[in-house]
């Protein structure tokens, strides 16, 4: 294991924010993980997991234990079962899968991060989320002191949520199993109408895999969020806030505020999410509460390509990030009565 003191954060971030850690451990292997987990619960020293960084938001002050870049290596995939250490990179694993002829995360190509936090964070995009193939998750269980493996149903998936997420100092991700789809070098049926548009397709059908994923991949990157090192519109976590979702009673509510507000003709978006509840838009709430793309004088602003990312133009601090976040909450919370809740992980800080 490789261990450093003082050590910056930022450049380990997408949003290149935040200051250093007391302590920088990385990790090669899941036996050098445990190892480093038990170390810091033993010790009772604060325990900080770093993947990709690309959900993360640290504060300025940094981070006062041991932070853990997990940086293990690994791809399994044995006819449709993929296994992938936690270290991976997600947007290389897609890669793999599309040009293996599998179908099921072609749509999640693009996005930034390891394979670890996939299951945390249930990352979905585009009609696609990681609960719909994953089968099972190898995780520590800091609790019980072992390595378990949990199923798809043990992980409690849910939009954007997870067991991982809601315990998030219980388990740390090693590894993940995947079912795919051998069908013919065909992509799963294409769910979001963006990306059938896109491809001249309905919704329902499929197309090539290698197809499916560059047409995610140019979506993703008109909107800033293929991360490119010169461009500033990609220093971000990419989608800052989750889309609400409303009960009946909170959407009619939400509905009236709109007409009140737009006129009576005006429609929100609106997406089944279960039953009685109905999922909007955060990036319309935004730019109908007046921020739109662009939006901002500071060194931290809202992409100019998409008004869901939150950026660091070079130069900002955590502090610059959060209090454009605080601004965009109070407003859209003023406009339309819905409150914001921000996607990325925040250590140290919170809007």
């Amino acid at each position: 294991m490789q261990e450093l003191h003082d050590a910056p954060l930022a450049p380990l971030t997408t949003f290149r924010l935040g200051g250093p850690a007391a302590r920088l451990v990385t990790a090669a292997t899941d036996a050098e993980v445990v190892a480093a987990v038990r170390e810091a619960d033993d010790s009772g020293t604060p325990l900080l997991l770093i993947g990709g960084g690309s959900n993360l938001v640290i504060g300025d002050k940094g981070f006062d234990g041991t932070a853990l870049r997990i940086a293990t290596r690994g791809v399994e995939l044995d006819g449709t079962r993929l296994e992938l250490a936690a270290g991976e990179v997600w947007t290389d694993a897609v890669a793999r899968t599309v040009e293996a002829g599998l179908a099921g995360v072609e749509c999640l190509a693009g996005i930034p991060g390891s394979a670890g936090a996939t299951p945390i964070q249930n990352v979905g995009a585009y009609g696609q989320e990681v609960s719909s193939t994953i089968t099972e998750v190898i995780a520590y269980d800091r609790r019980a002191r072992e390595t378990v493996t949990l199923t798809n149903a043990e992980c409690a998936f849910s939009y954007r949520n997870s067991r991982f997420k809601a315990a998030p100092e219980r388990y740390v991700v090693l590894r993940v199993r995947f079912a795919l789809e051998d069908a013919d070098g065909l992509s799963a049926p294409l769910r979001y109408a963006e990306t059938a548009r896109a491809l001249g397709v309905q919704p329902g059908d499929r197309v090539p895999l290698a197809d499916a994923r560059e047409a995610v991949l140019k979506l993703r990157a008109g909107k800033g969020m293929v991360l490119d090192p010169e461009d500033h519109d990609t220093w971000s976590a990419g989608s800052f806030f989750t889309n609400p979702v409303l009960t009946d009673a909170e959407f009619a509510a939400f509905h009236a505020r709109v007409r009140e507000r737009l006129g009576d003709g005006a429609e929100p978006p609106a997406y089944p999410a279960g039953e009685g509840r109905t999922k909007t838009s955060a990036a319309w709430l935004i730019d109908k509460a007046g921020f739109t793309k662009g939006y901002g004088s500071g060194p931290a602003r809202i992409s100019t390509k998409h008004t869901l990312a939150l950026t660091n133009r070079g130069g900002a601090t955590t502090e610059d990030l959060l209090a454009l976040a605080r601004e965009v909450v109070a407003g859209v919370r003023a406009a339309f009565g819905i409150t914001l809740v921000n996607e990325p992980v925040t250590v140290g800080v919170s809007l």
